[in-house]
C-alpha cells in the first residue's frame, strides 16, 4: 500500500509511513530512526524560491535558507549544528559522518551515519531522496538518486558504506520520497536504454507515449537486489504536486530535503 505522509511536528515537514500502520518498532538497544520529507509551505523565501527553500545554491537569498533551515531543525527538535548537508555532484561518493559538520559541506550523493542525533539531509527537486534505515544496527543514510546516480549505482555505494558500519540488507528499510514520476519524465531512448542496463524496471513509458524513466520503480528492483528487507514508495510526483518543488516543471526554482536520523 502507498505510504500516508504524516506531520511531523508543528513545522513543515512531513514523515512518511506505510498506509494502516506505523514505523515498525526497533529493538530497545537501538536508537530508534526516524525519516522525513519537507514541503514547500511555511518557510521565509520569497518566489519563485517561496517558501520553505532549504537548497543554498539555486539563487535563493542566503539569509532566508538559513532561516529556513534553522527552522528545520526546531521542526525536528535538533540544534541546528546537528543537520549535515551535502554539495550533491550525481555522483556516487558517500561519506560516514559521526559528528557535527564544520567546514563547507563535502562533495557527496550519499550520506551514513551510527551516531545519534545527527540528522542527515538529501535536497531534491525531481530526483529521488532515498532514505535508508537500520534499526537493528542502528545505521541511517541518506542519499541523492537521479538518473545518474541510479546509473551509477550510489544506492548499492551507500549500502556498502552502511555495512561496513555493522548494518545488514535484511534489516534495512528504504523509503523512496517524492520524485518526478515516470508519466512526467522523458528522456532520449538512449538515456532510458543506459538506465535500464542498471535497473530495467526504470524503463516506462510516459503519459504521452515516449521513453520515460521511473527512478523509484527502477531503485525498488535494486534495493531488492540488494535484499533490502523494507521498501516503500512515497507515491507523490514532484512535477505533479504544487506542494513540491520541481525543477523539471519550473526551472529555477527551491528544494525539498529528505532528512533521516537516530532520535538521541
Amino acid at each position: 500500500m502507498p505510504p500516508t505522509p504524516r506531520r511531523l511536528g508543528a513545522g513543515p515537514c512531513t514523515e512518511a509511513v506505510p498506509a494502516g500502520r506505523g514505523p515498525a518498532a526497533p529493538p530497545t538497544r537501538s536508537p530508534r530512526p526516524r525519516r522525513g520529507v519537507t514541503v514547500r509551505r511555511g518557510g521565509r523565501s520569497s518566489s519563485p524560491y517561496d517558501a520553505f527553500n532549504l537548497g543554498g545554491h539555486v539563487g535563493d537569498d542566503p539569509d532566508d535558507v538559513a532561516a529556513n533551515r534553522a527552522r528545520l531543525a526546531r521542526e525536528l527538535r535538533v540544534d541546528p549544528a546537528a543537520l549535515v548537508w551535502m554539495d550533491q555532484v550525481h555522483g556516487t561518493d558517500v561519506v560516514v559522518v559521526d559528528g557535527p559538520q564544520t567546514g563547507p559541506p563535502p562533495q557527496a550523493d550519499a550520506l551514513v551515519t551510527a551516531t545519534p542525533g545527527l540528522v542527515l539531509c538529501v535536497l531534491v527537486a525531481d530526483c529521488v531522496p532515498v532514505l535508508l534505515a537500520d534499526p537493528v544496527a542502528g545505521v541511517v543514510a541518506a542519499v541523492h538518486a537521479g538518473r545518474e546516480g541510479v546509473r551509477q549505482g550510489v544506492v548499492p555505494a551507500a549500502l556498502a558504506a552502511m555495512a561496513r558500519l555493522g548494518s545488514r540488507p535484511g534489516d534495512v528499510q528504504a523509503l523512496l520520497g517524492p520524485a518526478v514520476c515516470g508519466a512526467d519524465y522523458e528522456v532520449p531512448r538512449a538515456m532510458q536504454v543506459q538506465v535500464a542496463r542498471v535497473a530495467k524496471d526504470a524503463a516506462v513509458t510516459s503519459r504521452t507515449g515516449t521513453p520515460a524513466l521511473d527512478l523509484r520503480a527502477g531503485l525498488t528492483q535494486v534495493l531488492r537486489a540488494g535484499g533490502v528487507g523494507q521498501v516503500v514508495q512515497d507515491p507523490r510526483c514532484t512535477v505533479e504536486d504544487r506542494r513540491l518543488f520541481s525543477h523539471r516543471r519550473d526551472g529555477v526554482t527551491g528544494r525539498q530535503a529528505g532528512v533521516v536520523w537516530l532520535e538521541a
